[in-house]
């Protein structure tokens, strides 16, 4: 039970710290200004993407090698 509280408490705590940083970020207002937060937030969905796609065939992969055995 302590070990929860604990975890509870430290998980607002950095939830606050990055509520205040968050409330600084100066890159992502130029990149919003200039338009290419578009361009970033593309970049790192087809990245994401990817990962999923790959990791859902390894997934199958592994799925047909356990029923072989």
């Amino acid at each position: 039970m302590k070990k929860l509280i604990f975890s509870l408490l430290l998980l607002i705590s950095c939830t606050a710290v990055m509520a205040q940083q968050a409330q600084q970020v100066e890159m992502a207002d130029a990149l919003r200004s200039s338009g290419k937060i578009y361009v970033v937030v593309l970049t790192i969905a087809i990245i994401f993407a990817g990962l999923a796609l790959y990791l859902f065939s390894m997934d199958r992969r592994l799925k047909k090698i356990e029923k072989e055995k």
